[in-house]
């Protein structure tokens, strides 16, 4: 997994005898005056750089390439430094005096932010380099951020539930000095006035100047709430970690509180989504039942909340139907006998979607996409087939690729593959980008009928109910019990007609009463 990080883009200055490239994280504006000694010694470069910004480092080359000197200085301001991009390469955000910032990377296409769903590693822990560090949930995927440094953790600066924003730091670790310098050179040599202002990344350094204590962001936060300074507290957790008995036990001795017990176990009940208890609930813990809560709406169900907004204010047109499935309750039944794959579970869903494949080949436009601003249809040429899931994250649609190139035995395989990723929550953008038609199976559930709405920008969607034994008549007028299904196909009206959509279900519903012909217009 890839972490992002900034590209710098240095634009050179001509010197007498060097050329300058600043690192990052210095904080000062570059020299408002282009004209005032543009052409110093390098001495006297050196010297008026360090007394101007904040701390950095000059990398000195010889206009030959022949020789290069690694110096630290200090009250160096920016050259043209432009911090714009993510990229993966190390050199590109060296650290100052051993702590680097572990930004959120864009994660895909169009995204802004992501929610924290849980952390890997906590203050004080000791990562290796390309180790998962976080999980994070954007509107498309769940994702694993990795640490790109070997080092130390020193400050967690979000909590699980948090929404964070592309760019924004995540944490803080701190690394040792060599580490960054062979990045920069293969043998730098410092100068004695750089290396006495340099601390060693010690662990006192790590619990004390950086972060002040070791603690969690949700004891931090409970101490805010009792208004207990943490520089107080000794800590009782491992390496001195600051617990939460230890902060609500701090809080009672200066009578903040009046049973430390009692708001322990409010505090725990507070814990955001997905963090981890320092301590589980008591058992014998009773919930009040009937007091309002406060539902916050994260990772699908936030991407459910915007796709259904503007799928409302699109014109559906919905079309209802009828299909006996006799003959597929027949052959699904033959593929479960003859299974020898142990592996392989057979179900009506993947014969209903190679049908739709077989249907989608005759009508196109039923597979398209639509394109509101240059008002053009786009007619998609794979038939990536959307399989709306239900799972304990929210509602989510992944798809599956080529279903006019795959037997229906492969897509039994990837249908299950598919929904074990949803409930694992693992599923990847490629996953889910890309649909062309989505299938809504509520007859999984128990629904009779539903009312889909659009997947925009696809154009359809179909709710399938459960296949149920009703009466039928016989051409003779004889009663029979019929396996009959419900289906709901819900259409953009503004590019779909009632016609078009009638006959292309006319076309489906053959495929799926006399899945023979499945056999004769299969390529």
């Amino acid at each position: 997994m890839m972490i992002g990080r900034r590209i710098f883009i240095l634009q050179k200055r001509s010197f007498t005898s060097v050329r300058r490239f600043l690192c990052p994280y210095t904080s000062q504006a570059p020299n408002p005056n282009p004209n005032s000694n543009s052409n110093p010694s390098p001495a006297q470069a050196s010297a008026s750089f360090r007394s101007a910004g904040s701390r950095s480092r000059i990398l000195h080359v010889s206009p030959s390439c022949s020789s290069c000197t690694f110096v630290i200085s200090f009250n160096v301001p920016y050259i043209a430094v432009n911090r714009s991009f993510f990229s993966t390469h190390a050199v590109a955000d060296l650290p100052v005096g051993g702590i680097v910032d572990v930004p959120l990377a864009q994660t895909g296409e169009g995204i802004a932010e992501c929610e924290l769903l849980k952390w890997f590693v906590q203050e004080g822990d000791q990562i290796e380099e390309f180790q998962p560090i976080c999980e994070v949930q954007s509107d498309k995927a769940t994702i694993e951020i990795t640490s790109r440094y070997k080092g130390k953790v020193a400050q967690i600066l979000y909590v699980p539930g948090d929404i964070v924003k592309v760019g924004e730091t995540l944490l803080k670790i701190v690394v040792e000095e060599a580490q960054v310098s062979t990045y920069v050179l293969e043998n730098p040599t410092p100068t004695q006035e750089g290396l006495k202002n340099i601390k060693p990344c010690d662990s006192e350094l790590t619990k004390n100047d950086i972060c002040g204590v070791l603690s969690t962001p949700a004891v931090r936060n409970l101490a805010k709430q009792h208004g207990v300074d943490l520089n107080d507290v000794k800590g009782t957790g491992k390496d001195g970690r600051i617990l939460k008995e230890d902060v609500l036990q701090y809080a009672f001795q200066k009578g903040s509180i009046k049973d430390p017990s009692a708001s322990l176990t409010s505090a725990s009940r507070r814990q955001s989504l997905g963090g981890e208890d320092d301590h589980p609930h008591p058992s014998g813990e009773v919930l009040g039942s009937y007091e309002d809560k406060t539902v916050l709406l994260r990772g699908f169900q936030r991407t459910m909340v915007k796709s259904m907004s503007m799928a409302a204010k699109v014109p559906h047109f919905h079309y209802v139907d009828e299909i006996n499935c006799d003959a597929l309750v027949e052959l699904k039944s033959s593929f479960q006998n003859t299974n020898s794959d142990p592996d392989v579970k057979h179900t009506f869903l993947p014969t209903l979607i190679k049908s739709l494949s077989m249907a989608l080949s005759k009508y196109p436009l039923m597979n398209s996409c639509f394109n509101e601003e240059l008002l053009e249809v786009i007619l998609k040429g794979s038939h990536n087939i959307g399989i709306a899931m239900a799972t304990p994250s929210g509602l989510v649609v992944p798809n599956i690729k080529n279903v006019q190139s795959l037997s229906i035995l492969e897509i039994t395989k990837e249908l299950s593959r598919l929904q074990q990723l949803a409930l694992d929550n693992k599923l990847n953008p490629a996953d889910i980008c890309g649909g062309t038609l989505t299938l809504s199976n509520i007859g999984a559930i128990g629904g009779k009928f539903g009312s889909p709405l659009l997947n925009l920008p696809e154009v359809s969607i179909i709710a399938i109910g459960r296949i149920q034994k009703v009466p039928q008549f016989t051409d003779d007028g004889n009663i029979y019990p019929a396996s009959i299904m419900t289906v709901n196909i819900g259409a953009d009206h503004r590019v779909l007609d009632g016609a078009t959509v009638a006959r292309f279900c006319g076309e489906w519903k053959q495929f799926i009463e006399k899945p023979e012909l499945l056999m004769l217009h299969m390529k």
